[in-house]
């Protein structure tokens, strides 16, 4: 139960809200890794602009990886269901067949029994 209220926890949502706050803090050390490799080239940079620069860089690699998710998820929703539909397409066409070759086999019962009688 949580601490909020009195709903059961429900295993898989923790766990992916979990892996979220670590992936989303996994890549806001990259970018400040990444804001300082930057900014050591600038040395010409005071303290405080070396600061700012970095505090942008941060900034816009997150919202940069977020985007990126944002369509790496979309197109796997995408692919997801253009995946069903081709799965049901293929069910469909698999039971018709199974459907006509019962059939065939069905009159081909019924012609032989009706010839030897």
């Amino acid at each position: 139960m949580t601490a909020m209220d009195d709903r059961p926890l429900e295993a898989g949502a923790l766990i992916s809200e979990l892996e979220g706050h670590l992936l989303i803090e996994a890549t806001r050390a990259e970018g400040r890794a990444e804001a300082a490799r930057f900014t050591r080239s600038l040395a010409w940079l005071t303290d405080s602009q070396r600061e700012e620069v970095e505090a942008r860089f941060q900034e816009n690699y997150l919202a940069l990886t977020r985007l990126s998710w944002e369509r790496t998820a979309q197109r796997g929703r995408e692919l997801r269901a253009e995946y069903e539909e081709r799965y049901r397409s293929l069910r469909r066409r698999l039971c018709a067949g199974f459907l006509f070759g019962a059939a065939l086999v069905l009159a081909a019962a019924v012609v032989t029994t009706v010839s030897s009688g």
